[in-house]
């Protein structure tokens, strides 16, 4: 981990904020993500459990899928199963997955690509490992983030952007101590291929061990930072942190982060997924697979799904070992 790196004394740098100008965000939860299974039973982790929507939005749910080495068979993905009124972010770190859907769409995301997909209106989809790889097993990890789409823009058509690893912007900290990956969104002037409804920024930072990356951050968005791996602190008061932990900023400027000096041989360094957007602030309606902002627009999607009108999953679709998904 991961799939796409650089020489950090080579690219861009983003300088370090005025600690006299600008505000330091402070670190307001650290909170450690439960696991689970997801779709045919492949290990998740809930990055988002016991945080408050309010300082989410616009992010609804985000799962880290593995890390884990499947065995031979073992590899599993998700039966077909609907969407409706979100974006849904696919960030494949190792491993590869083939995804379907019920408008014509479909691909291969892998080492550092990204599928961003936007669920609008209504679709059917299918997330899998190839067959190649369920034969001989491997290496699997990934994210999958849900993105809430405005009122306005809920009923839009679907839509894919598949970005490659090689697409990211890849930028690094002042002192060349960290690799960031800019997957969406801007930064100190610099802007990622992910086109987005909601303004948001996506960026995967390798903070090496010992390293401090210190950044601006907009102002009027949200801040959130996921560990990926390794262990490090947070924050200008250096709140612990370590892997599958969610650290959630406050107001301010600018995010710190830091690497701790000693890391594990299995993690070498510090891996975060920094996030962030600018809130809805209006009503939601979370229900499965399912994003409204009212009961009744809930109850609209199950009728809709139920009546085929998400689309036709095709003739040749993706082996899968169970049936479609209920919609909750």
């Amino acid at each position: 981990m991961p799939a796409i790196t650089a020489d950090t004394l080579t690219l861009p740098r983003i300088p370090a904020p005025d600690p006299a100008v600008v505000e330091q965000r402070p670190v307001r939860q650290v909170t450690t993500a439960p696991s689970g299974l997801e779709g045919e039973g492949f290990p998740v982790r809930r990055a988002f459990a016991g945080v408050s929507f309010a300082d989410l939005d616009p992010f609804i749910h985000m799962d880290q899928m593995g890390e884990v080495e499947y065995a031979p068979g073992e590899p599993k993905g998700t039966p077909w199963h609907p969407h409706r009124g979100f974006e849904t972010v696919t960030y494949m770190i190792d491993g590869i997955f083939e995804h379907q859907d019920s408008h014509g769409g479909g691909g291969v995301i892998t080492n550092g690509d990204t599928q961003w997909m936007t669920a609008g209106a209504g679709i059917l989809h299918i997330e899998r490992p190839p067959e190649h790889l369920v034969a001989s097993g491997g290496l699997f990890h990934g994210i999958q983030l849900w993105v809430n789409l405005p009122r306005a823009n809920k009923f839009n058509p679907p839509r894919y952007q598949d970005i490659r690893g090689k697409e990211a912007v890849l930028l690094s900290s002042d002192d060349g101590g960290t690799l960031l990956r800019l997957i969406a969104g801007e930064v100190a002037g610099h802007t990622g291929p992910g086109a987005t409804f909601t303004p948001i920024t996506m960026i995967h930072a390798t903070v090496s061990p010992g390293a401090r990356l210190s950044m601006p951050w907009n102002p009027g968005f949200n801040a959130l930072a996921y560990v990926l791996a390794g262990r490090g602190a947070a924050g200008v008061d250096r709140r612990p942190v370590h892997k599958g932990q969610l650290a959630v900023f406050g107001p301010g400027g600018a995010i710190t982060l830091s690497a701790d000096r000693t890391q594990s041989s299995a993690e070498p360094n510090l891996e975060v997924l920094l996030l962030g957007g600018r809130p809805i602030r209006e009503p939601v309606v979370h229900y499965g697979p399912f994003v409204m902002n009212t009961k009744a627009e809930i109850i609209q999607a199950i009728e809709d799904y139920q009546a085929g009108r998400f689309g036709v999953i095709p003739a040749e679709r993706m082996p899968h070992t169970g049936g479609e998904a209920p919609p909750a």
